[in-house]
């Protein structure tokens, strides 16, 4: 994974070359990628469903993310990222049923990792129940739901907690329940800038 081929770009988001994910992360190159957050309508209320990444993960193991996600290779168009919905949790979808929400880009550093990702972002407004996620073991461990309203709150600093419920895929196989309360140490480290901008495009489309 570290050999995948990335495009990448200078400040202004022009194309200046390609390189390895591992240069990319190790040098802090721009680079494009795909973000899909599935959201439901149950009963009224709003629910946005959120990936448990591997505890195998090289980054960020174990935390919540975004219900689909991954980078754009250099051969692909921001369309061809629909994959990673596939890929990771299951659900065949087309990238005509996605919402757009913008592109937003952000940058996390940390020691020996700087990532930069010119982020594109889709909403997909899902059907799914928790039984219909088939998931890729190696990449994500569970798929949890969220009160959205909650989770704009958490992000929005109005609340300490949420609660989420969902499963998780034990190494072995095994299948277990998650019903628990969580707070911002759970999830990947994203700028909180972009939760919140993320939030207000949901927003818009809710």
């Amino acid at each position: 994974m570290d050999n995948e081929q990335l495009t990448i770009f200078d400040e202004n988001r022009s194309q200046i070359g390609i390189a390895s994910r591992k240069d990319v992360h190790k040098f802090g190159y721009w680079h494009e990628a795909f973000h899909c957050w599935f959201i439901s309508e149950e009963q009224g209320s709003v629910y946005l469903y959120l990936q448990l990444r591997s505890s195998t993960k090289k980054d960020y193991p174990n935390l919540l993310d975004i219900t689909a996600a991954g980078h754009l290779l250099a051969n692909e168009r921001v369309q061809d990222g629909v994959r990673e919905v596939k890929e990771e949790i299951g659900i065949d979808i087309s990238f005509q049923e996605l919402i757009p929400l913008g592109i937003i880009d952000y940058c996390v550093k940390r020691v020996d990792f700087i990532d930069k990702e010119i982020a594109n972002v889709f909403l997909y407004k899902c059907k799914n129940s928790l039984d219909d996620f088939t998931l890729q073991e190696e990449e994500v461990a569970g798929i949890v739901k969220v009160e959205f309203n909650h989770f704009a709150e958490l992000w929005l600093g109005k609340r300490e907690t949420i609660r989420i419920k969902g499963f998780e895929i034990m190494q072995d196989g095994t299948k277990i329940l998650i019903d628990e309360h969580v707070g911002r140490n759970k999830f990947v480290p994203h700028q909180i800038e972009y939760y919140k901008t993320v939030i207000e495009k949901i927003k818009e489309k809710i």
